[in-house]
């Protein structure tokens, strides 16, 4: 069950950075569409660009899929640089397309459903596996699972209070989505080292 635990916990972080690239790239390409013959050359390679960096993740992803512990540790760190790169270009498209205040919402609110969807199966998993162990260790997976929906809540309390005001800039949006995603991976962490830890020696 250690081994499982930690690639649950691997997969998890991986599925939630794909979505986010995913909803990401939906937002654009409907922007792209809309775009003026000009700036639809620019915007067409922007989609293109990201694309490519996302397929590149899977790629990786799928690489490790089979792979161990330790190999997944050292694939994160490279998952990682690859993760900032593409928010990195999302970053540099919003900022040399001007105040596009229409488009960073729509790309928020994508995002932010991701996530909120990547919460919400990280959940489900980890109920579903935590059912499958020893009913001795229930009241801890009850915890854990507890305040991993707490620390969902939250999140999306505060991602909300963001969706509603409407005007804000590009980098409090991301930053916004940054927090949420850091407290995914904390909740994510901390319920599968709950699994790990109760597992059977042996």
């Amino acid at each position: 069950m250690s081994q499982q635990s930690s690639m649950h916990f691997y997969l998890n972080w991986a599925k939630e950075r794909i979505d986010e690239m995913d909803a990401a790239l939906a937002s654009f390409e409907i922007k792209a569409g809309e775009a003026k013959a000009e700036s639809k050359v620019k915007a067409d390679q922007i989609v293109a660009d990201l694309k490519e960096r996302r397929d590149e993740f899977q790629a990786q992803l799928k690489t490790q899929a089979q792979a161990g512990e330790a190999a997944w540790a050292r694939a994160k760190t490279d998952l990682e640089k690859q993760w900032n790169g593409f928010e990195a270009q999302m970053k540099t498209y919003f900022e040399s397309a001007g105040k596009q205040i229409e488009q960073q919402q729509a790309t928020f609110k994508q995002v932010a459903a991701a996530q909120a969807k990547a919460w919400g199966e990280a959940v489900d998993k980890f109920r579903e596996t935590a059912g499958k162990v020893a009913a001795a260790h229930t009241g801890d997976f009850d915890a854990a699972l507890k305040q991993m929906k707490a620390d969902a809540s939250e999140a999306e309390a505060r991602v909300q209070q963001l969706r509603q005001a409407g005007t804000e800039s590009w980098s409090v949006l991301s930053a916004a989505l940054a927090e949420s995603r850091k407290a995914f991976d904390q909740a994510n962490q901390a319920a599968w080292n709950a699994l790990k830890g109760s597992a059977p020696k042996g």
